[in-house]
C-alpha cells in the first residue's frame, strides 16, 4: 500500500495576500491529518511573489500546536544559509514540543535569487564549509560530537531524549551521493526534474552506509499533483500551474499563481507550449482512476512505498478536493 504525504509551499494565488496564503497552509495540515496523510512538509523560498513559504521552523511550530499526530517537518531547510548549530537547535525545540512527530529536510539550493542569498548569509559566505561537512555537524549536534570536532564540549539545546528524522532532499545524483553517505532518508525531488530520478534514488540505496539515524534506507518521491472529479477539469485546474512553472523559468518569480481564466488566454508561443508539455513530465494530472494508476506506477518505479504531493491550483477549494480525492482513492486511515 501506497503511504501519501503532502509538501505544501504556501502558494501565493492571484488575488490572495500572504497571509491567507499562511492560514491556509495551516489550515490544509490540519485537513491533511483529518484525512490519513501520513506528514505534511513545508517549504522556503526567499523574495519569491508566488509562495510565502520562507521559515519553516516557525509556521511548523503553529501547524503542530494545531495538529496531534501527523509528522511534520520542513521540505526543506536551505542549509548552506544557516548554522548548523543553530537549525539543530531550531529542531531540537520543534522535537521537545511535538516528540516523535518532527521531520528536519535538508536541501542545498538557494531557495531565492542571488541578492536573497547575499542578505540571507551576510558576511559569512564561505565560512560555514561545505554542505556535506554541514551536515556532518548537524548529525553531531543530534547525537554527539566527535573528540576532535572544533566545536567538541558543546550542546545543542534543548537536550530532549527524542531526535527528528533527518532527511536530504535533491533533484540529482549529488545529493543522493551525500544522503547515502551520511546515512541519512532522501527525498527525489521529481516535481523539479521528471528525468532520472529511479536511477538516482536506486544509486542511493546501493551506496547507503547505516548511521545512528537510519539502519537502512529510506526513500521517497515527491511530485506536482492535481486530481479532480474528471480527467477535464483536473486538466483544466493545471492550466494555472502549468503557466506558473513556465513564468518561474522565464525568470519572472514575483508573478502570484495565475487564475485558469487567465491561463487559457495567455498568448503562449510555439515553444512556450513545447515547455509545458516537458513539465508535465514533473505531473501526475487528472480524474481519480487515472491519478491512482500513476501514482502507483511512479512508486514502482521508485521502489518506495510513500509519494509525496505538491499541489498547486489558483482555487483554494480545487486543493482541498484533489487531497480528498487520493485519500479516498487510497483508503487513507481517517481520524
Amino acid at each position: 500500500m501506497v503511504r501519501l504525504s503532502i509538501l505544501d509551499q504556501s502558494p501565493i494565488a492571484a488575488g490572495v495576500d500572504a497571509r491567507t496564503a499562511v492560514m491556509q497552509t495551516a489550515e490544509l495540515a490540519v485537513k491533511a491529518e483529518q484525512l490519513g496523510y501520513h506528514r505534511f512538509w513545508v517549504s522556503e523560498h526567499h523574495d519569491a511573489g508566488r509562495v510565502a513559504g520562507s521559515t519553516p521552523e516557525v509556521l511548523l511550530a503553529h501547524i503542530g500546536e494545531k495538529t496531534k499526530k501527523i509528522r511534520i517537518g520542513s521540505g526543506g531547510v536551505m542549509l548552506p544559509h544557516y548554522s548548523s548549530y543553530k537549525v539543530a537547535e531550531n529542531f531540537k525545540m520543534l522535537e521537545a514540543l511535538y516528540p516523535n512527530r518532527i521531520d528536519l529536510g535538508l536541501g542545498r539550493a538557494a531557495g531565492g535569487n542571488p541578492i536573497a542569498t547575499m542578505a540571507l548569509q551576510g558576511s559569512s559566505v564561505g565560512n560555514r564549509g561545505s554542505y556535506p561537512e554541514q551536515i556532518e555537524d548537524l548529525k553531531g549536534y543530534f547525537t554527539s560530537l566527535s573528540s576532535d570536532h572544533r566545536y567538541y564540549g558543546i550542546t545543542a539545546t534543548p537536550n530532549v531524549d527524542t531526535m527528528p528524522q533527518l532527511w536530504l532532499l535533491g533533484s540529482s545524483g549529488g545529493s543522493a551521493q551525500i544522503a547515502a553517505e551520511k546515512g541519512t532518508a532522501f527525498t527525489f525531488a521529481h516535481f523539479i526534474n521528471g528525468d532520472g530520478g529511479e536511477d538516482v534514488v536506486k544509486a542511493y540505496r546501493n551506496q547507503f552506509q547505516p548511521s545512528a539515524f537510519y539502519e537502512k534506507p529510506e526513500a521517497n518521491v515527491a511530485i506536482h499533483l492535481i486530481c479532480a472529479d474528471t480527467d477535464e477539469e483536473a486538466n483544466q485546474r493545471a492550466t494555472s500551474l502549468d503557466l506558473s512553472l513556465l513564468m518561474l523559468q522565464k525568470g519572472k518569480r514575483s508573478l502570484e499563481i495565475p487564475t485558469i481564466e487567465y491561463a487559457k488566454s495567455y498568448p503562449y508561443t510555439a515553444h512556450d507550449l513545447m515547455q509545458i508539455r516537458e513539465n508535465r513530465k514533473r505531473m501526475i494530472v487528472g480524474g481519480p482512476d487515472k491519478v491512482k494508476e500513476e501514482i502507483e506506477e511512479l512508486a514502482n518505479k521508485y521502489e518506495t512505498d510513500e509519494v509525496m504531493v505538491i499541489t498547486i491550483t489558483h482555487d483554494y477549494s480545487h486543493r482541498i478536493r484533489s487531497f480528498e480525492l487520493l485519500a479516498e482513492m487510497f483508503n487513507l486511515v481517517k481520524s
